[in-house]
């Protein structure tokens, strides 16, 4: 790895402290509002944040006291070694003693206060980021299909990752350094008044100075750090695709273009990195250099006044100590201020996810189709009625549809590319509300059933098949997650799956990984069919579900599943025309309408459509 790379790596890290300390450049639309509506939240905890600011505030106190009791142990040991000089006297140990345990003891009591305060604040934080994400978590099983058409999955996982985790990390330790840095400016302000106005006053000349040229760094430091954030997006999401287009990529020679690609985005990576981190980096020598002058004016002013008998020794050490630690508190409630503006566009983004359209409520009278103990006379008769549909609404893709379905009958659907077979399937299980138009089953219109029931009368198989990280046999369980083990094992022998599954390193107990990479893409189907056995569907689904396998396999899973699909509704989506020739009705579609039916023999002689689509699918094999 080049050094460039190195640092790049490095800033990277660097950044993501960065962004955290500071924040990025994004900030809220509605800052006040945002902020409102995320201390509502915290109303239930109010009582453990009020003791934990107290103890904060406690804390604090303590600690700035200490620097004052330390000047008088100072100034004790001062006079005493000079009594002893001039014989008057001599140095009182027993005294200086006494002093530094009680600092000791303030510090203790600093310490444990804190840490108390720390306790109760990560526990508020941890509550508020669990109630939000469970918030969050049942949003989405609200939120209609198409919310996740126009949203990638990595912008939603974003919002339940990145930005709760703002939110979170914001209350556990911004808030608490927020009170502690006011507490502390006014505590050094009040104890430096104590000891002396004028060397008060001088120390006071130079913060004014420190707030303009620290103000300065981060408006210019901001727009550095939205481009960092930016191009380490871009960097880990190239780095993603790549990773898992692996195999593409190897295929068709991508590697020199991929690090081609990489090495820009590298750069434009390392190039705002380090100008974020130089000019944050400046931040504290700025602060130490202003501070270091209104130090030396101090000590300057402290040896005269000390000269004029007006002021202790020890009291200038303490006022010293305060002087060098009073710029760290206004420092660091600029810092802070600047995450809450971060913070509050995190939470803006989150409410935002929360205040999105839900689905079309459930029925207020919905049908009861299922009785107590699980049983259904539903029969699977399916009626579409002069169905209208599009994704978008000036954009409808399924014109006027309309079909009588018998019960127990094995329906294909077949059609071009884009032609809309899939999507009278999502229809069906209402995954998308109609335009206009209805769908029945059993003559029960399926906007009248709740969803959880009406989808419980359906079995699924789809071409793309999804795996759980888990086990095999919790995979299959999906089906019926109250599903026995016998019945499971029943499932997988009628999918001829089971000798499959056995010859796996722990049979049903192999473990298949989060991308199923551990097993085939034919097993994965095979185990996916298995699943759909298991649920004993009164209506099933079967969208082009033996794509991925082998012929052999297939002509197995195919006995397997005319022996599923007996006295069941079947709907199959095909492209491999020959494996539907047995359906008792075909529909043809194009362009979103149904424009042949009939069973294979009927549309052969019919001579349309279907059969162009039948012979130039043969004539393309036999090329």
């Amino acid at each position: 790895m080049s050094k460039r790379s190195e640092h790049s790596s490095a800033a990277m890290k660097r950044g993501h402290m960065g962004m955290r300390g500071r924040g990025p450049a994004e900030k809220a639309k509605d800052f006040k509002g945002t902020m409102g509506r995320l201390i509502r939240y915290l109303k239930p905890y109010r009582i453990n944040i009020l003791v934990a600011f107290a103890f904060s505030i406690c804390s604090v106190v303590f600690m700035v006291i200490g620097p004052k009791i330390l000047g008088n142990a100072t100034t004790e040991l001062t006079e005493g070694f000079m009594a002893k000089i001039y014989g008057t006297g001599g140095i009182d140990f027993a005294a200086i003693e006494t002093i530094l345990l009680q600092l000791v003891g303030l510090y203790l009591i600093s310490t444990l206060c804190g840490f108390i305060q720390s306790w109760l604040m990560a526990g508020v934080s941890q509550k508020v980021a669990y109630n939000l994400r469970n918030e969050m978590a049942d949003k989405v099983n609200r939120l209609p299909f198409s919310y996740f058409d126009r949203q990638s999955h990595g912008e939603v996982m974003s919002r339940f990752s990145n930005d709760v985790d703002m939110i979170q990390q914001t209350m556990n330790q911004s808030l608490g350094q927020l009170i502690s840095s006011f507490v502390q400016v006014i505590g050094y302000l009040v104890m430096m008044l104590s000891i002396s106005l004028t060397m008060t006053l001088l120390a006071l000349v130079v913060v004014p100075l420190s707030l303009l040229l620290i103000t300065t760094v981060v408006k210019h430091s901001q727009r550095y750090f939205a481009a960092q954030q930016k191009s380490l997006g871009d960097v880990n999401g190239h780095i993603e695709e790549m990773y898992g287009a692996h195999l593409i990529m190897k295929a068709f020679n991508g590697e020199e273009r991929s690090v081609e690609v990489f090495d820009r985005l590298n750069d434009q990576l390392y190039d705002s990195a380090w100008k974020s981190q130089f000019l944050s980096g400046l931040m504290q020598p700025i602060s130490t250099f202003v501070g270091n002058l209104g130090y030396v004016g101090v000590a300057i002013l402290g040896g005269y006044l000390a000269m004029q008998g007006s002021i202790t020794i020890g009291d200038i050490q303490s006022f010293i100590t305060y002087v060098r630690s009073f710029n760290q508190p206004i420092s660091m409630i600029a810092q802070n201020m600047n995450v809450l503006q971060s913070t509050a566009a995190a939470a803006e983004r989150v409410f935002e996810f929360l205040g999105e359209e839900e689905e079309v409520a459930e029925c207020a009278h919905p049908v009861e189709i299922f009785d107590a103990q699980g049983n259904t006379s539903i029969q699977g008769q399916v009626t579409f009625e002069n169905v209208h549909f599009g994704y978008t609404p000036d954009k409808i893709i399924i014109h006027d549809f309309s079909m009588y379905i018998k019960p127990g009958k094995k329906i294909a659907i077949v059609g071009p590319t884009g032609a809309g077979k899939t999507t009278i399937i999502k229809l069906l299980m209402r995954f998308y509300e109609l335009n206009s138009g209805a769908i029945y089953i059993d003559g029960i219109k399926t906007t009248d059933m709740r969803r959880k029931d009406l989808r419980s009368l359906f079995g699924m198989v789809l071409q793309d098949a999804w795996l759980f990280n888990g086990t095999v046999m919790e995979n299959l369980r999906y089906g019926k997650l109250d599903a026995t083990d016998e019945e499971v094992l029943r499932a997988a022998d009628a999918a001829y799956v089971d000798h499959f599954i056995r010859t796996l390193d722990h049979g049903y107990d192999t473990v298949i990984n989060e991308e199923s990479s551990n097993i085939s893409q034919g097993q994965k189907q095979l185990l996916t069919i298995a699943r759909a056995f298991l649920a004993d569907p009164k209506i099933l689904i079967l969208d082009e579900a033996t794509s991925s396998v082998d012929t052999r396999t297939e002509v197995l899973i195919q006995k397997g599943m005319d022996k599923l699909m007996e006295n069941r509704t079947s709907f199959v989506i095909a492209h491999r025309l020959s494996t539907i020739r047995d359906a008792d009705l075909i529909l043809v579609m194009k362009d979103g309408d149904i424009v042949e039916a009939g069973n294979h023999e009927e549309l052969m002689q019919a001579d349309g459509f279907y059969t162009q689509l039948y012979n130039s699918q043969f004539d393309a094999e036999e090329e």
